[in-house]
């Protein structure tokens, strides 16, 4: 799919600056470099400007701040993500105490309004911080392990095992029939919100199948040839989205009440309905989600 990295939290082209992860000189240099910038983020929320995510420089960083992390090399520019401690400000804080025009905001209610370079750091930065709050123990042995490579890894000071960042695969499919789509929903929902059916990847078992069985578990519709469109990086809390088409065998559908609440095939025609906001049953898909730009490129011809 050619405009596959226009996807949100895609193709923001930015140097993660791996050389200077293992560069203890060079790291404490960008430290220091009064040019360079750092994000903070609180519960899981990046700080954002009017105009973007809220940069600042070291010595206006907020107390409570834990070990920077860093994210890239910008124009430059070193960039780093700080995450601010429990405690240090009210839970479900907002606003950051003695700076007007930032709020710590959900990534999900911004990520449309991001620069493709903001909105990857922002994403970069919530899924590290998560695997660092669910790994601060050693999986090995249980004892805690410690911060290193800037961020990049864990290390146990017990039993001297590793412990790199993981990405959960999870495959999420545009399955077509004819001139339809295959739509579902989780109980949970809001009402009339309608997507793509996805599932994790499991061990062992390649995209193609995984999208086969998903949709077999939970619509009993059969899925023939399988093609890969595009990927997304999705911290909530720290899935990659591979984004593929299949196309069904059968048109039956037998719901997985476990799985899913409810699921329809849709024309092309009522999915138009549904972007405007005008389909008696289905909402418009979520902007920025990597269903919303499979469903609207899908509508529009162009997953070439």
């Amino acid at each position: 799919m050619r405009i596959a990295e226009t996807v949100t939290f895609g193709g923001g082209g930015i140097d993660r600056a791996a050389d200077l992860r293992k560069d203890a000189a060079a790291l404490a240099a960008a430290d220091a470099d009064a040019g360079s910038r750092y994000l903070p983020l609180f519960e899981g929320r990046p700080l954002v400007a009017e105009t973007g995510l809220g940069w600042m420089p070291k010595d206006e960083l907020p107390d409570g701040c834990g070990e920077p992390v860093l994210l890239c090399r910008d124009a430059g520019i070193t960039r780093f993500a700080v995450e601010i401690g429990a405690g240090a400000l009210p839970a479900g804080s907002e606003a950051l105490p003695g700076r007007t025009g930032l709020a710590f905001s959900e990534i999900r209610a911004v990520m449309t309004r991001l620069t493709p370079a903001d909105a990857e750091c922002a994403a970069m930065s919530r899924a590290i911080f998560g695997w660092h709050r669910s790994h601060a123990f050693c999986a090995a042995c249980g004892s805690p392990s410690r911060v290193v490579e800037a961020g990049w890894r864990r290390d146990c000071p017990s039993c001297g095992a590793q412990h790199f960042p993981r990405t959960d695969p999870v495959v999420i499919m545009l399955i077509t029939r004819g001139n339809s789509v295959l739509l579902g929903r989780s109980p949970h929902w809001p009402d009339g919100m309608f997507s793509l059916l996805a599932g994790f990847v499991e061990p062992g078992e390649t995209i193609e199948a995984a999208v086969r069985r998903e949709v077999m578990e939970e619509t009993q519709v059969r899925v023939g040839p399988v093609s890969y469109l595009a990927s997304q990086p999705w911290p909530f809390p720290s899935s990659l989205m591979i984004g593929c088409r299949g196309e069904a065998t059968s048109e039956e559908i037998t719901i997985d009440p476990v799985e899913i609440e409810e699921a329809m095939w849709l024309t092309r025609e009522e999915l138009r309905d549904a972007f405007a906001d005008a389909h008696p049953r289905v909402a418009p898909a979520r902007a920025g989600s990597i269903a919303q730009f499979l469903l609207w490129n899908w509508l529009a011809d162009r997953l070439d």
